[in-house]
């Protein structure tokens, strides 16, 4: 594939050359000064592509992001395409890459998913210059008091690494006791959250002050602000805040910011990058993070919210080999014709698909086709999705790139012309951090109750008495069930989940219930994704 220079693909984007910060010939960042001279033009069309509960054999939501924005390009409408940065863990433990794939990918590919243009360092940095100013603080006197076994901020570490879960520090040390403390995925942390949700550079560094990282010996909060480093934070972060510009396979540009999970973050990327293409494009297609329990869910709830964003239109992707696992086929089988099978999965996709009326917003189901799928299997679904009056089209763009999502393309302009949606947030932000985490239990994942450990109970107390309770919840969940054992699949009901502990992120405005073993920190696999790249050329 021959790549364009950057500065062609930023002029697509109605970007001049003065505005970009190259990285080499294909990745550049954006100056922010761009916004200044947007701030009068209306904002476009903002459609979110999402998805039903996923499985082992990966979906395709990137790739049908990618090949969305290819397609309306075939058919000339004008489209800028938003997506989150990919993160080392995955890509070398069982995901792989997160560009995309086949004829519908984002380039320099190997370059975005390793280093790219630091963002993820600078990061890290940060997230752990915050533990070497704490500790050196309570070793050089600790004048504010810290308590050393309380201490809530976490390091970070962008790789899957168990081991780091729980750790030991200060071991040996004659003026400090030796305490616990842990390491979470970059991804995970709420430095990157707020990165993601802060409107511009001041908005972040004022959030960041607001992180609570520790309390004293007398119970009083410790906030990044006590420390006095957020201008050092700032000089780490200057650069990452600024959105990334890429290219797709077909040289359509495309923004790359940020990049939390869904399933224990929020799950988009930033804010900053998709008001710019709001700005820049009259279409704007962004992703949420795996299903539409937890990505649209935490999107339509908490950035669409913070960002003031319209939402104009959904995009369920669905393939046929998935809808066959959940509805009880082994891995192994999914590619042998069932349609037994795929009439109960279909159980799956019908859930996710009306719960989109939860938040007023009209979609659209995205088939994305694999080469396996029976014409049976295609037919019973068609027939399915007629007899639902959903709209759906069927997705190439794996195969075929643009060519291949022009079917797909066509009907999301029409819906988009229709103008329907009603977007409108699930909760109020008024209520109790309780009542908001039954509201998503019961209405988005179809729970029939909400159990509670003592210590999530005391701390949901706790954050309310110290007056948290207008915070958004943010559910750290498994995203392989709409509950919160990851073996339940399908549409399950009459079913409990059960918040084990509750963390709070002040900073980004939202509390963190993590149901079931939800974790953090990701492991490894037996055979990672890293031992898999031996026979690959370096």
């Amino acid at each position: 594939m021959q790549l364009i220079d950057i500065t062609r693909v930023a002029k697509k984007a109605h970007i001049d050359k003065k505005y970009l910060i190259p990285y080499g010939h294909y990745m550049a960042k954006i100056d922010l000064s761009i916004l200044d001279t947007l701030k009068d033009k209306p904002d476009g069309k903002l459609v979110l592509v999402t998805a039903l509960t996923p499985t082992s054999l990966g979906e395709g939501k990137t790739t049908t992001s990618i090949a969305l924005s290819l397609g309306l390009n075939k058919i000339n409408k004008e489209a800028l395409l938003c997506l989150r940065e990919p993160s080392l863990g995955p890509v070398f433990g069982i995901k792989g890459g997160a560009t995309g794939g086949g004829k519908s990918t984002i380039e320099p590919s190997e370059n975005i998913n390793l280093h790219f243009t630091g963002d993820m360092h600078a990061l890290t940095s940060a997230i752990n210059l915050v533990s070497a100013v704490i500790e050196n603080h309570i070793y050089q006197g600790n004048e504010l008091g810290i308590d050393p076994h309380r201490i809530v901020w976490k390091r970070a570490l962008d790789m899957n690494d168990r081991s780091l879960r729980r750790i030991s520090v200060a071991e040996g040390e004659k003026r400090v006791e030796a305490h616990a403390s842990s390491f979470l995925i970059t991804v995970a942390s709420e430095m990157m959250a707020i990165l993601c949700l802060a409107h511009d550079f001041d908005d972040f560094l004022n959030r960041v002050n607001e992180i609570l990282v520790a309390y004293t010996y007398d119970n009083k909060p410790i906030y990044i602000k006590d420390l006095k480093i957020s201008h050092a934070i700032g000089k780490l972060m200057k650069e990452a805040i600024k959105p990334n510009i890429v290219q797709t396979s077909e040289h359509t540009p495309c923004l790359v910011h940020g990049g939390p999970f869904a399933n224990i973050a929020h799950g988009a990327n930033s804010i900053i990058a998709t008001r710019l293409a709001l700005k820049l494009s009259p279409i704007v297609i962004t992703e949420a993070g795996f299903g539409a329990d937890l990505g649209a869910e935490k999107f339509f709830d908490i950035t669409a919210r913070v960002g003031q964003l319209p939402v104009d239109l959904a995009v369920l992707v669905a393939t046929i080999r998935a809808l066959k696992l959940h509805g009880g086929v082994e891995e192994k089988n999914c590619a042998k014709k069932n349609l037994k099978a795929l009439e109960i999965g279909l159980e799956n996709l019908k859930r996710h698909a009306l719960n989109m009326s939860l938040y007023g917003v009209p979609f659209v189901i995205a088939i994305n086709h694999f080469k396996g799928d029976s014409k049976e299997e295609i037919n019973y679904l068609i027939e399915w999705c007629k007899s639902n009056h959903f709209d759906f089209a069927f997705l190439d763009g794996f195969l075929k790139g643009g060519n291949g999502a022009k079917d797909l393309a066509n009907l999301v302009v029409k819906k988009l012309d229709e103008g329907n949606s009603n977007y409108h947030p699930l909760y109020d932000l008024n209520l109790p951090l309780k009542d908001k985490i039954e509201c998503i239990a019961k209405n988005v994942y179809h729970a029939s109750e909400v159990t509670y450990e003592d210590v999530a109970l005391k701390k949901l107390d706790e954050f309310s008495k110290a007056g948290y309770d207008n915070f958004y919840v943010c559910m750290a969940k498994t995203p392989l069930s709409f509950s919160d054992d990851p073996k339940i699949k399908n549409a399950p009901i009459d079913f409990k989940v059960h918040v084990r502990d509750v963390n709070l992120a002040t900073g980004a405005r939202f509390v963190i219930p993590l149901l079931g073993n939800i974790m953090t920190m990701p492991g490894l696999p037996k055979i990672p994704a890293a031992v898999k790249m031996e026979d690959l050329d370096i």
